[in-house]
């Protein structure tokens, strides 16, 4: 496994649940959010997304309410969904974008979009919503329409991937998933409650990609009652006894 494509190929192939959450009926199967996560690499080829280019992801729930800051995950893992489908297409995500959004898509909740100025060749991509403005396009509605079949860009290691407090490319976000994997226990049986926002690496290779590599359940919503094996939280104040902090997940 060299790439996140290679994570997304594997997950198509693998049974069980990946994603649940207490405001979701019905549960998100590995092989459902493969398939979709192709989906969106072709879906965000079709507004011009390509290897190397900038691509704006802004982490929220569908519907966000008063409450809810950027970052966090409630009921939906669309923001997770489109982060990979960037990625299959070698473009550079920003999870973490500034008001101002230079890239050539910004994916992010519809209620949300108006905090951002985009620049003048950026796509808006909405979840969630709908949007009112006739120029955003519905990121779930298109979604469903694409090709499933895995996008046509060529992947190495050594391409960056993720840009937070410095660039991350494919091959050490793979890295450290499976060495957060291995030291902290995760396998296809444990259940990890993602209560820290993802808007950092080590956030996300350990509440997203450590657990999808090894098989495991990820659980939204960081106020959830529910108790997992493991949290992936900012500090210790959760129910669940073993705890990854982001800022100790070495990427």
């Amino acid at each position: 496994m060299q790439t996140l494509g290679d994570l997304v190929a594997a997950a198509r192939e693998r049974e069980g649940v990946l994603f649940t959450a207490p405001e979701r009926s019905a549960p998100y199967s590995y092989t459902d959010f493969g398939t979709n996560v192709w989906k969106g690499g072709n879906l965000l080829r079709h507004y011009g997304v390509r290897e190397g280019m900038r691509v704006a992801v802004v982490v929220g729930p569908k519907n966000p309410t008063e409450g809810d800051e950027p970052g966090y995950l409630r009921e939906a893992p669309d923001a997770v969904l489109a982060f990979l489908a960037a990625a299959l297409d070698g473009a550079v995500v920003d999870v973490d974008p500034p008001g101002a959004v230079d890239a050539t898509a910004l994916v992010a909740p519809a209620a949300w979009l108006d905090r951002y100025e985009l620049g003048p060749g950026t796509k808006a991509l909405a979840y969630g919503g709908p949007s009112d403005d006739p120029t955003v396009a519905q990121f779930e509605r298109e979604l469903w329409s694409e090709n499933p079949l895995a996008p046509p860009a060529e992947l190495a290691p050594d391409d960056p991937v993720l840009a937070a407090d410095e660039t991350y490319t494919h091959g050490a976000l793979l890295a450290a998933s499976e060495r957060v994997a291995a030291d902290s226990d995760i396998d296809e049986g444990t259940t990890v409650a993602l209560r820290a926002p993802i808007t950092t690496a080590g956030a996300l290779v350990a509440g997203v990609l450590a657990p999808m590599r090894a098989g495991g359940t990820v659980m939204l919503g960081r106020d959830s009652d529910e108790v997992a094996d493991v949290a992936v939280a900012v500090d210790e104040s959760v129910p669940e006894e073993r705890v990854i902090r982001p800022a100790d997940v070495s990427v």
